[in-house]
């Protein structure tokens, strides 16, 4: 794997950092490509990926410092300032409640730019998972197959044969990007069907990875996932049944 690319003055360039950076471009690009549809300005696609970047940022790291404070792993501070703790969840919720602020601050319509959004997050959030899998984290449980996968250099380190479940996930975010582009003018809430089919991928794949079980069986990233699944699905039923519900 290939965890750090080149230094610039001696500072490393990591291939995740570099990942999360194309990915937030391809998303900007697509969300743009979206906005001009709803005859929006597509420069609002920048702005708005600002925010979402903010957002995630903080609502990431502060899921991690939670997380482990109520596990008793390490302080609330310890966490919060911790390099690690780049979490997707976290960074969703952060990056929702953001840009529906932006949406506010700037006067435009926050359910066309939440369906607009839905059609740009899987495809950088694909390209994010590329990343993870060049620096060997996420992976998942050992197995047999003919792709499995060591990550000698990863994090931590593994020498035998896993689960590439980085790159089941990126299959799966990009089939629904295709999936949720094709639906882009027929859904009533584009960004509930985002919801839903995430959580959904995150609930199957989880099985192959080997982070703890919570609860009937199911590890904290199934939780969240089949929470996803359950608020997408409601909010499609919600905007469906309105009788002004203008797919966007």
């Amino acid at each position: 794997m290939y965890p750090i690319l080149f230094e610039i003055f001696g500072y490393p360039v990591s291939t995740f950092g570099l990942m999360m950076a194309v990915g937030f471009l391809v998303a900007a690009w697509v969300l743009g490509k979206r906005l001009a549809e709803q005859g929006l300005d597509p420069e609002l696609s920048s702005t708005i990926l600002i925010y979402a970047m903010i957002g995630g940022i903080l609502g990431s790291k502060l899921y991690f410092a939670i997380d482990q404070w109520a596990l008793g792993a390490m302080p609330f501070r310890d966490a919060l300032f911790n390099r690690a703790g780049i979490t997707w969840y976290g960074g969703l919720i952060g990056g929702t409640i953001l840009v529906t602020a932006a949406t506010r601050i700037h006067g435009i319509p926050t359910l066309i730019v939440a369906n607009c959004v839905a059609n740009a997050a899987p495809f950088g959030q694909a390209l994010g998972r590329v990343g993870c899998f060049l620096v060997g984290d996420d992976y998942g449980r050992p197995t047999d197959l003919p792709w499995g996968l060591a990550f000698p250099k990863g994090a931590p380190p593994v020498f035998e044969p896993v689960h590439p479940t980085q790159l089941y996930e990126v299959v799966w975010l990009v089939a629904c990007g295709v999936f949720l582009w094709k639906r882009r003018k027929a859904s009533p809430f584009l960004f509930g069907e985002y919801l839903a089919l995430n959580g959904l991928g995150r609930v199957f794949i989880e099985i192959l990875r080997v982070n703890p079980v919570v609860g009937m069986g199911l590890t904290e990233p199934q939780w969240i996932g089949l929470a996803l699944v359950v608020l997408g699905l409601a909010g499609w039923l919600y905007y469906r049944s309105r009788p002004e519900a203008n797919p966007a």
